[in-house]
């Protein structure tokens, strides 16, 4: 059944349902887009056979290895994808200055003392200040959110280690379960600090059941809030933690973290284009992050992004006719800890953000890509349709006109400019995502593939229309973000 979402018009469904079957199929053949089936194919076919992306997560992920915003892994990473895009033949290949934040983790080690001492696994949060010289021991209040600290007086608070445990995150292929297992890990010290509290733990915003800690950032800490440390504890240790709390009676627990923040420092976007034949001041921007957290090698968050953007524009380019419009890459810096690079790309571009005719992001790991969502106004809305039909072979679902894009999209939202989300599967994404566990070994070759073709298709389509997609509707206010 047509998908009524797409606000068509009475005498356009009625065509599509009164029309024979054979001769709907005929229609659609000779359809708008039915001059570039012929490429898409091949780029599709391209990408299902070939090998480039992975080869692209591998090297970069055993080449550089961790990307964490100021260190020398981030310093690597952009020297490394310099050299990559100009080995694959993109062009106007440049590095675009971004000031970035520089935190180092350090160590961290936790442990319960009483009623019954047991270790625990944990990890720093991003941005924590780390504890005393000797770390800290205190007791434990234990609640479930944010909302439930604003109910509890600060002299049952003060002195504590506040401990947010609202239940394992659940799995989803959308990955709807990170919003509300990471509000604590964003605002959790700035809501017990004032009442009190020495230190938080939170429960990992992951779906990992292995004795892993699930890092992340933290919001900056507000001022005139004192700075307390906070950490993640794996799912297990959660468990466990509970465990002790239920039987009732005090806990006491001991932490020790030694984060430091040093001064910001100077890191790079990484660009690189497939110049259109025709309008080549026109942009359809793909966009990924280079940097990763420390605790893995950045293979699925966001190695895998970056190849599956990488390879997509490199069939493109490798086509016999360059499309109307040119290809950028977009590799940000410092995604992860404030979207640096992004903003910095919207106001190094922001006077050729007009002629952003599309937009894209891959930043959820190399699963399959199973729906496809536009944001298109109305008068350009049927094209959605028969882009879509063009990802039939690749089993994509048509998930409508809401697409928002990713956090390094986020910053440009404001040019109204038309974006298509790829969505990959998420089911698995965050059994490691922001852990020791995010490796190549995660990232399955067929999946990124396959993500490539989805990518390649609709980044060629943008950019080979005659027409172009005019002005995206304005988005709700606020932003979707998954770091």
């Amino acid at each position: 059944m047509p998908d009524l979402s797409r606000n068509w018009s009475l005498a356009a469904l009625l065509s599509v349902f009164l029309v024979p079957t054979g001769a709907r199929a005929q229609e659609a053949s000779s359809g708008p887009l039915a001059s570039l089936e012929g490429t898409v194919a091949e780029l599709q076919r391209q990408a299902l056979s070939g090998s480039g992306a992975y080869e692209f997560v591998r090297d970069l992920t055993t080449e550089v290895g961790p990307r964490s915003a100021g260190s020398p892994g981030d310093r690597a990473a952009v020297e490394w994808a310099m050299a990559r895009l100009q080995a694959l033949g993109f062009e106007n290949v440049r590095k675009e200055p971004v000031t970035v934040p520089h935190w180092v983790r350090g160590e961290a080690r936790g442990s319960i003392l009483s009623p019954f001492p047991q270790s625990m696994v944990l990890t720093a949060l991003g941005g924590s200040v780390a504890t005393p010289e000797g770390g800290i021991e205190a007791e434990v209040l234990r609640v479930a959110n944010v909302e439930a600290l604003e109910e509890v007086a600060p002299e049952a608070v003060t002195g504590k280690i506040v401990f947010f445990d609202g239940g394992p995150m659940e799995r989803a292929r959308t990955g709807a379960g990170y919003g509300k297992a990471v509000q604590a890990r964003a605002l959790g010290a700035n809501a017990a600090a004032p009442k009190g509290a020495v230190a938080v733990l939170i429960r990992s915003a992951g779906t990992s059941d292995d004795r892993i800690a699930h890092t992340g950032a933290m919001r900056t800490y507000e001022e005139g809030v004192p700075k307390i440390p906070a950490a993640a504890l794996s799912n297990p240790d959660a468990n466990l933690l509970s465990a002790q709390i239920d039987r009732g009676g005090p806990v006491r627990v001991f932490l020790e973290l030694s984060p430091r923040l040093l001064a910001p420092v100077t890191s790079y976007n990484v660009i690189g284009e497939i110049v259109g034949r025709e309008k080549p001041e026109e942009i359809v921007l793909m966009a990924a992050h280079l940097d990763s957290w420390d605790l893995g090698t950045g293979a699925v968050d966001d190695g895998a992004g970056c190849s599956v953007i990488t390879e997509a524009a490199r069939l493109i380019g490798k086509l016999p006719e360059h499309p109307r419009r040119t290809v950028r890459v977009l590799l940000t810096a410092n995604e992860e800890f404030g979207l640096s690079g992004a903003r910095a790309y919207a106001e190094a571009h922001k006077e050729e953000l007009d002629r952003h005719v599309a937009a894209m992001e891959s930043d959820f790991g190399s699963g399959r890509v199973w729906q496809f969502r536009s944001l298109l106004r109305d008068d350009k809305l049927p094209l959605a349709p028969e882009i879509h039909r063009l990802l039939s072979s690749l089993e994509i679902e048509d998930g409508g006109n809401e697409a928002r894009g990713g956090a390094d999209l986020s910053p440009l939202r404001s040019a109204n400019i038309p974006i298509f989300d790829l969505s990959h599967d998420g089911t698995l994404y965050f059994d490691v995502h922001h852990t020791v566990n995010d490796t190549l070994e995660r990232v399955v070759p067929e999946s990124l593939a396959q993500a490539v073709a989805a990518y390649a298709s609709v980044a060629y389509v943008a950019a080979e229309l005659p027409q172009d997609l005019g002005r995206a509707p304005e988005q709700p206010e606020g932003e979707r973000r998954r770091r």
